[in-house]
C-alpha cells in the first residue's frame, strides 16, 4: 500500500522527501528515459518546488495586434487565456507551450488568480515577467527566464486541457508534474505509484549512503554495499 491516500498527501510527501534527480533516476531504470523537460526551464527562485497535476495550455503566435482574420479567436485579446486561467483547479499546475520564445506567458496577476483558485504552480515554455511581484507572492513559477515583453500583441491561448509537448515530451491533462532547482519532470499516470514508491526507497537509501561516506566508507565500498550512488 502507498504511503498516501490522496493527492494532497502525495504532494506533501514529495515536497518533504523527494527531489527531481532521484525521481528521474527511478524512471530511467524503468525504461522511461524521456520524462525530464529541457534544462532551460528554471525556477524563479532556487528554493521553489512545484508538484501537482498538469493543466496543459496550448499557445500560438500572432503577428499583428490589429489584424482581423476569420477564426473565432481573431478578435479576442490573449485568445482563451483568461478562460484557461479561470479553469485551474486546486492542486493543478498551469503548463503552457506552443509559442515562440519572444514574450512572457506568465506574470503577477496570473499568479494572484492561480493562488486564489488553489493552483500549485506554473511551468511555461517561454518567459515570465513581473518577477518581483511573483517572488513576493511566492508562487512556484518555472520558465525560461524573465522578460518584460507581453504576449498580448504577440500570442494567444488557443486551447487548454489538451495534450502538449515541451522538448518532444508529451504532457497530458492530469499528469504528475514535479520540479525543483535541478529541473522539471513529468510522470505518466500508469507508472505514477510505482515511481513514487521506488523514489522514496532510493532517497532513503541515499541517506544511508551519505551517512556511511561521512563516517569514512569509500565510494566503491558504499556502492558495493548499497547499490546506490
Amino acid at each position: 500500500m502507498p504511503e498516501w491516500n490522496n493527492d494532497t498527501e502525495l504532494f506533501a510527501l514529495m515536497r518533504r522527501q523527494l527531489f527531481t534527480a532521484v525521481v528521474g533516476d527511478v524512471m530511467d531504470k524503468m525504461g522511461r528515459t524521456h520524462q525530464i523537460l529541457p534544462p532551460h526551464l528554471r525556477p524563479l527562485r532556487d528554493d521553489m518546488v512545484v508538484v501537482g497535476r498538469a493543466m496543459p495550455v496550448l499557445e500560438a503566435d500572432v503577428f499583428s495586434e490589429s489584424e482581423s482574420g476569420m477564426g473565432p479567436l481573431s478578435e479576442k485579446p490573449f485568445g482563451l487565456m483568461f478562460r484557461a486561467l479561470d479553469d485551474l483547479k486546486p492542486g493543478e499546475v498551469y503548463v503552457a507551450a506552443g509559442a515562440s520564445h519572444r514574450y512572457a506567458l506568465w506574470g503577477e496577476l496570473m499568479s494572484t488568480r492561480a493562488i486564489k483558485l488553489g493552483a500549485n504552480g506554473a511551468v511555461v515554455d517561454g518567459y515570465s515577467r513581473d518577477t518581483h511581484g511573483v517572488l513576493k507572492l511566492g508562487f512556484p513559477t518555472f520558465s525560461i527566464g524573465s522578460y518584460c515583453q507581453d504576449q498580448g500583441a504577440r500570442g494567444k491561448v488557443i486551447d487548454w486541457r489538451v495534450s502538449i509537448e515541451i522538448g518532444g515530451i508529451r504532457i497530458v491533462p492530469g499528469m504528475l508534474v514535479f520540479g525543483d532547482v535541478d529541473g522539471v519532470l513529468v510522470i505518466p499516470r500508469e507508472i505514477e505509484e510505482d515511481v513514487i514508491v521506488a523514489a522514496l526507497e532510493k532517497a532513503r537509501g541515499e541517506n544511508l549512503v551519505a551517512k556511511a561516506i561521512r563516517e569514512g566508507m569509500s565510494a566503491v565500498e558504499a556502492y558495493d554495499r548499497f547499490g546506490i550512488m
